[in-house]
């Protein structure tokens, strides 16, 4: 039932993105994108632009990618971790065509306000449109894996569990905020960004839910048996 009910989720979160994505298409937040933008970047000293930059890199490709097999390493689940890394795949392909047929022009060059600390240049990819989001769609499909990860685990304390949250959180708001502050997209970039990298997450992390239940459940049932 718990499986179901992620599934149901991630396919509910999936179709909101693909309608989002239509609307996005049909430039109905326009006026709303500009505002948001301009109303962050007016509250938000340009002393913190350095700090914030600092989630451009984090949140990279690179970093991410290295962040997310490290996990699953640890985990040393080889299918599951197919399964996962099929799914982030998945969600690159899906937002290089975004950015390649969803037309959404990114925010003009007197906006921007990164600082380029490090780049990769090799894995780059340049698109004239900037709908959806990667460096929140990321953000998002590994801090729903972890959450369904660290939700289930039976090896962290509640007061764990709540502190390791709490820093995924932290880290979400400030990759969202950190976009559209510092003019690298639009909200509704943001928001497409975040719906695609937590759909796919649900969908591809279904193969960790209510595992130790199984596990524990055939052990009894293989005793009863024996």
């Amino acid at each position: 039932m718990r499986k179901l009910a992620v599934f149901a989720l991630g396919c509910i979160i999936f179709a909101a993105f693909v309608g989002f994505s239509y609307l996005v298409d049909k430039d109905l937040f326009i006026r709303f994108d500009f505002d948001t933008t301009v109303r962050l970047q007016s509250n938000i000293p340009t002393r913190f632009d350095s700090y914030l930059s600092i989630l451009s890199l984090i949140g990279s490709f690179e970093v991410v990618s290295l962040f997310l097999i490290g996990i699953l390493l640890i985990r040393r689940k080889i299918v599951e971790g197919f399964f996962v890394l099929s799914g982030f795949v998945g969600f690159h392909a899906l937002e290089i065509y975004g950015k390649l047929f969803v037309e959404h022009l990114p925010p003009p060059e007197f906006m921007i306000r990164t600082e380029k600390l490090l780049e990769f240049p090799q894995f780059h990819v340049r698109a004239e449109y900037s709908y959806p989001s990667g460096h929140a769609g990321r953000a998002a499909f590994v801090s729903t894996f972890l959450f369904l990860i660290i939700g289930q685990s039976k090896k962290l304390s509640k007061l764990q569990k709540i502190i390791l949250l709490a820093i995924m959180g932290i880290y979400d708001m400030g990759m969202v905020v950190s976009r559209v502050s510092l003019g690298e997209h639009w909200t509704t970039d943001v928001i497409g960004g975040v719906l695609l990298g937590a759909s796919l997450a649900l969908l591809t992390s279904l193969v960790y839910v209510g595992k130790r239940k199984q596990s524990k459940y055939r052990k009894q049932s293989r005793g009863l048996i024996s």
